[in-house]
């Protein structure tokens, strides 16, 4: 049970980082990090001079569109994470049936320990169903194992029971996990309204379906005192929205997907399905506005915001495809090619910080987040110069949809670990 990582630069702050080094861990927890260590009875993962990160953690991670048919399986949703280079994920309760009860609770964690040679920790739903009409059963919820509350990529439109749920998470102290969007604006939607959306004559989505539902939540959890965290950022004013609420006190975090800096509007251009996503993909001047959040640190966290849908849903009219996307497995590749390398505003630290540390910060999961002395040994070894290409034949989801199908990505995943055995090997 002891397996020996050397020849790496760890991505931590208990390592020097200029320097080659070593990492022994012993029954699944890290026992010592130094230079040179020696131990016979350890199997030995050699990381041949790359960066040795502390497993990357998804903080929005479905298994299929619940508006569409079921995709994605547990077995191949698991193993597209540890493709991607995550040890650890989280699992949104909009599944079928959905994740409002702790019985189901306690089958996906026993699941998750049984089949799943990486971290599964499960969303419990604020509402019966995902519905946003009846509070669920939290306090059950919270007993059988969840980490956070959320409806999935729903959202609550009734002010009044959201502020009544995030009275009742005070009382466990568990972060609301919070998708916004304004159905009177958005339902019906295709794409981001403005010019392109004109030009191809689709129907638009207005940023104010996200900032309406932000502004109205940030209040609600300035009022309750609640920890709130928005989902998957999209729009500048939203940006702002955050920022402001941060400088006031309010304890607010957020998240956004590599295709809200890597990708604007113009990639629905000739009609393309594969970039129709919820939220929709917006323009230069919102993705410069979500790069600068994550500069600053308004945006604490990058997630997959995987959403698996099938060809079959996207090979129709665009108004009639399927909104999703298949992103665990381009993540990684995404953020290094354009935070890290071509726009150079994360360094190798902050990205652990915004994929791994804050993750398990927000959701309160004490053992992970780091490479230190004691924590779960669980990493991710990424070689940051390798170039790759994204070929969905190779993808181990189910669901091979991707805006980035063919294109050549900077950064490749050569082992994810967790509790110090290889879950993926390139």
């Amino acid at each position: 049970m002891k397996t020996l990582i050397k020849n790496g630069y760890i991505v931590s702050e208990y390592a020097d980082m200029t320097t080659l080094m070593d990492i022994l861990c012993e029954d699944g927890k890290i026992v010592k990090i130094e230079k040179d260590i020696e131990d016979p009875e350890a199997k030995i993962i050699d990381a041949q001079g790359r960066y040795v990160f502390p497993g990357f953690i998804d903080m929005h991670c479905s298994m299929s569109n619940p508006a569409g048919n079921y995709i994605e399986s547990f077995e191949s949703l698991t193993k597209a994470a540890a493709k991607g280079g995550f040890s650890t994920i989280t699992l949104l309760p909009s599944t079928n049936p959905p994740v409002d009860n702790d019985a189901i609770v306690d089958y996906i964690v026993s699941k998750g320990k049984s089949y799943s040679n990486i971290g599964i920790y499960p969303y419990g739903s604020m509402t019966v169903g995902c519905e946003g009409k009846v509070l669920a059963n939290i306090g059950h919820m919270v007993k059988a194992g969840i980490v956070a509350l959320s409806d999935g990529d729903r959202a609550i439109d009734k002010a009044q029971l959201l502020m009544r749920i995030m009275q009742y998470s005070r009382m466990f102290d568990i972060c609301l996990i919070t998708h916004c969007e304004e159905q009177s604006l958005a339902c019906g939607g295709d794409m981001n309204e403005g010019t392109i959306s004109i030009e191809l004559g689709l129907r638009g989505i207005p940023e104010e379906a996200e900032t309406i539902h932000v502004s109205r939540n940030i209040l609600l959890a300035e009022g309750t005192k609640a920890k709130l965290h928005i989902c998957h950022v999209s729009t500048k004013k939203t940006v702002d929205l955050i920022r402001q609420a941060k400088k006031r006190g309010v304890q607010i975090t957020a998240e956004t997907c590599p295709q809200y800096f890597s990708l604007t509007e113009d990639a629905v251009l000739g009609y393309n399905t594969y970039a129709k996503l919820n939220p929709p993909l917006r323009t230069k001047e919102d993705v410069d506005a979500v790069i600068e959040g994550l500069c600053d640190g308004t945006i604490d966290v990058i997630s997959s915001g995987h959403s698996p849908v099938s060809g079959e849903e996207k090979r129709v009219e665009f108004g009639n495809a399927s909104f999703g996307v298949s992103s665990l497995e381009t993540a990684v590749s995404v953020v290094i090619t354009e935070l890290l390398q071509k726009r150079k505003i994360l360094n190798p630290m902050e990205l652990a910080e915004k994929m791994s540390g804050m993750p398990a910060k927000i959701l309160k999961i004490k053992s992970k987040g780091k490479i230190k002395v004691g924590y779960d040994a669980d990493f991710t070894i990424v070689n940051l110069k390798e170039q790759v290409v994204v070929d969905t034949k190779n993808f181990r989801s189910k669901s091979r949809v991707t805006p980035y199908a063919d294109m050549f990505l900077n950064g490749c995943v050569v082992y994810t670990i967790s509790a110090g055995e290889p879950a993926y090997k390139r």
